[in-house]
């Protein structure tokens, strides 16, 4: 496969994620020129009560730039004490804010969204430095953030309670009402994008916030809440607090003032977040783990298909929750799919300053390493390796957590490779013969986020649709989910939704009023 072909296929990706080559072309130039002017370490502290914070202990770690291994950031190590003191404003703030009129708290949301964009390259540039995103990637993300808030603004004013008929002497009606502060836990793949998922419809709903950045990307959000801050969001209302689960994230899932919580990251963390929110009873939204299948019929279109199966699974370098990376493949193709599947898989140029498509870093040296885990523990366990299998060297990757993208074969159901989240640019490739197993295959997992079905045929992708075991279904294209349609899973991939109308209702609570008319 030609790179000329994938790069029509990912061209073909929602404007939302990736610019024109123009553009893309100007916003490299412009991040290489801000990259350049900036090389000297930064401090980054937190953001409490509309301004800059040092930390209380005075403590800071390093941030690593992905791409070459070197320290580029200072960041303010948090702790309870720092967690205490942006919940407190938050609090103070939250009466006026949840008492604005919708309309005008949606304006100055909306606003931030178009700050953002015009904040563009300096933000393209942290997300990456911070995360190893490519630069001709990264400007799409901070595009996508700021849809966020120029969608869940709109929303603010049409959010309203219903008239509920009883009888002719009866007056019932509902009113949704903020929770007061919320706690926001985000990951570090894609930072701004995954803050301002939740921030928006928070803020939105009235409530005011604190968030807790991945201390391996805390950078993004802290300048997302000084942009929010300069964009008329009053003191308060956003706050940030950097560091790590332990010394930030376990105090504010815990502080008695924080009455909702929503946290994207592993199950582990989520399953321990949810107890401490059950004894609390507090209630939580959580994004969890994928380990999302991809079946691919025989009468696909495979050209199409095998792009964007690829795709799939190395978009963000594997770092997207929803990645396809079971492809689930009728017997039948499946040589030729894989053989088509592995030349596209070379022809993916590796690096951040690479023309697009391109592979970018691992996020992060944890992360790094436990990929390559999981490529060891594949090959221990017997499965064959059609494809990458390790780290990518060359040219301007030294020192660098690159993987190549890998693909697997001859697999087991019991192999942690089919089993566990990898989170890096790793498929496996599943033979079934009939249509009721790639069902059964592709729900054999405790995951449940999003599931993919490549055929031609209208009746059976629909009907293999509706009995997956996922809360999102894509049908001949592998998409991002755009603001307007909730994500979220089934099983252990999580609870609630994001994105769409129902994610500012879940940061809502319902109160109803009855009055009997005398």
């Amino acid at each position: 496969m030609m790179k000329g072909e994938l790069r029509r296929v990912f061209n073909s990706v929602p404007a939302i994620l990736y610019f024109s080559d123009i553009i893309f072309g100007r916003c490299k130039e412009m991040i290489q020129e801000t990259a350049t002017a900036s090389a000297g370490l930064r401090t980054i502290v937190h953001f409490i009560d509309g301004q800059d914070t040092a930390p209380q202990s005075d403590n800071y770690f390093d941030s690593v730039d992905p791409s070459n291994g070197a320290v580029y950031a200072r960041v303010a190590s948090g702790n309870a004490n720092d967690v205490g003191a942006a919940v407190a404003s938050a609090k103070a703030a939250s009466a006026s804010w949840a008492a604005m009129r919708p309309l005008d708290r949606g304006v100055i949301i909306q606003k931030i969204g178009a700050a953002l964009l015009e904040h563009i390259v300096a933000l393209a540039e942290i997300e990456t430095r911070e995360m190893g995103m490519p630069s001709q990637a990264s400007p799409g993300i901070i595009a996508a953030s700021a849809e966020y808030f120029t969608y869940y603004g709109g929303l603010a004013p049409s959010v309203h309670g219903d008239t509920i008929p009883v009888d002719e002497s009866t007056l019932a009606y509902t009113l949704y009402e903020p929770y007061g502060v919320v706690g926001i836990i985000t990951p570090w793949n894609a930072p701004l994008n995954q803050a301002a998922r939740s921030v928006a419809p928070a803020l939105a709903a009235g409530n005011t916030v604190v968030v807790k950045p991945s201390e391996y990307t805390s950078r993004a959000t802290v300048e997302l809440a000084r942009i929010a801050h300069e964009a008329g969001l009053p003191a308060g209302v956003l706050n940030v607090v950097t560091g790590t689960g332990p010394d930030v994230g376990e105090p504010l899932v815990r502080h008695p003032d924080i009455e909702k919580i929503a946290f994207t990251g592993s199950v582990r963390t989520g399953a321990r977040i949810g107890a401490i929110a059950g004894e609390r009873i507090v209630p939580v939204t959580l994004e969890l783990g994928g380990k999302s299948p991809d079946i691919v019929f025989a009468d696909a279109k495979l050209d199409v298909a095998v792009r964007q199966v690829l795709f799939g699974f190395i978009a963000n370098s594997g770092q997207i929750c929803t990645s396809g990376t079971r492809v689930i493949v009728e017997r039948s193709i499946l040589a030729r799919f894989s053989e088509m599947l592995a030349d596209a898989a070379r022809s993916i140029p590796i690096g951040v300053d690479k023309p697009f498509p391109c592979l970018g870093p691992i996020a992060n040296r944890m992360q790094y390493e436990k990929v390559l885990g999981y490529m060891d523990s594949a090959r221990r366990e017997g499965a064959r390796l059609i494809t990458g299998g390790g780290p990518a060297r060359g040219v301007g990757l030294d020192g660098g957590f690159y993987v190549e993208p890998t693909i697997y074969t001859d697999v087991r159901p019991d192999m942690k490779i089919v089993r566990e989240e990898v989170f890096g640019p790793v498929g496996v490739l599943i033979p079934f013969d009939t249509e009721e197993e790639a069902i059964s295959i592709a729900n054999d997992t405790d995951y449940g986020l999003a599931a993919g079905i490549w055929s031609q045929d209208a009746s059976r992708v629909h009907r293999v649709a509706a009995q997956l075991q996922a809360g999102t279904v894509y049908i001949n294209a592998w998409h991002a989910q755009t603001v307007e349609v909730p994500m979220g899973g089934y099983k252990r991939s999580g609870v609630g939704r994001e994105r769409g109308i129902g994610a500012i209702k879940a940061y809502m609570q319902t109160k109803n009023i009855t009055q009997k008319l005398i």
